[in-house]
């Protein structure tokens, strides 16, 4: 009787340093070296969740607000690795002369309605003493906010790294006015799971997590990081000197503080309660219709093993 090899696991990833840093351990070999076989997919971010809900992944790198909005579709995850949050790639980014937040009033703002970006608006907004219906939003594609606050319509555009900082490039005298290093926590980043390969390859992802263990500390140690920047960059066609910016806008996440954020508690210092927060916000933009179950979304038993 022959017995089939397991298949690889597929893991789909996408352009965030936070992501991107997963090249390191692929390219040193570390996932071999831990006994497990996996295998990266490199994606768009949006194609890399239609991946997912089809099935052609076993899991996939999103934020903790979009791993909610792929289960509403259907397709059930669970996050177990919280491998950063943003700490200031994601901006609000004035044109010349809009210095604040409360300088929008009346304004248009352009960004992708139900994004990050537009719950980092509104958060900001509320710490400015306004709201949503002080500013006008434009829907604007992620992808496009530079070229749109480059037409001259907008006042200002919600967007991440690489796109806020190509804005900046094409609009000289533009500027952030408000960012995720103002609120720490409200976008985690994770590595999110299909349930049924999560209990029928338990063993393998407890290996994967270790493995992110590795990567943090290599990408953190001042002796290696070069080398590890020089990893990412390449994966996205940047030379080292543009690439270590981003890694600053991103606070990657070492097991030890991964299992400090994933306690049941309130708020963006927590996994939990920031993404209380994010599903509260995808109800009431009508992203789905009716909140997630929180305790499945989430699975803290392979950081804190």
């Amino acid at each position: 009787m022959v017995v089939e090899a397991a298949q690889p696991i597929k893991i789909g990833y996408s352009d965030w340093p936070g992501w991107v840093a997963w090249q390191v351990a692929i390219e040193k070999g570390w996932f071999k070296e831990a006994g497990v076989d996996v295998k990266f997919e490199w994606f768009d971010y949006a194609a890399s969740m239609t991946a997912f809900s089809a099935g052609k992944i076993d899991a996939v790198t999103v934020t903790n607000g979009d791993a909610l909005v792929t289960a509403a579709g259907g397709a059930k995850n669970v996050m177990i690795i919280v491998t950063d949050y943003s700490n200031g790639n994601d901006m609000i980014v004035g044109k010349p002369g809009i210095k604040s937040l409360k300088d929008l009033k009346g304004k248009k703002v352009g960004l992708e309605i139900g994004l990050v970006e537009h719950l980092l608006l509104l958060n900001g907004l509320e710490k400015a003493g306004l709201n949503e219906a002080d500013v006008s939003i434009v829907n604007t594609p992620t992808n496009e906010t530079p070229q749109a606050l480059a037409s001259g319509s907008l006042a200002a555009i919600g967007a991440w790294q690489p796109n806020s900082g190509e804005a900046m490039k094409r609009v000289p005298g533009a500027k952030p006015i408000y960012t995720s290093a103002d609120e720490p926590g409200l976008i985690y980043d994770v590595l999110t799971v299909n349930p049924v390969s999560l209990s029928t390859r338990r063993a393998d992802w407890e290996k994967i997590v270790k493995v992110w263990g590795k990567v943090v500390t290599y990408i953190n140690d001042p002796k290696t990081q070069p080398d590890a920047v020089k990893i990412m960059a390449g994966r996205v066609g940047l030379k080292p000197a543009a690439y270590l910016p981003f890694l600053k806008g991103t606070r990657l996440l070492t097991l030890e503080e991964g299992k400090q954020v994933m306690v049941k508690a309130d708020g963006f210092k927590s996994l939990y309660g920031s993404t209380k927060i994010v599903d509260d916000f995808n109800v009431k933009y009508g992203i789905y219709k009716k909140p997630q179950d929180l305790d499945k979304a989430i699975d803290t038993s392979l950081v804190n093993k």
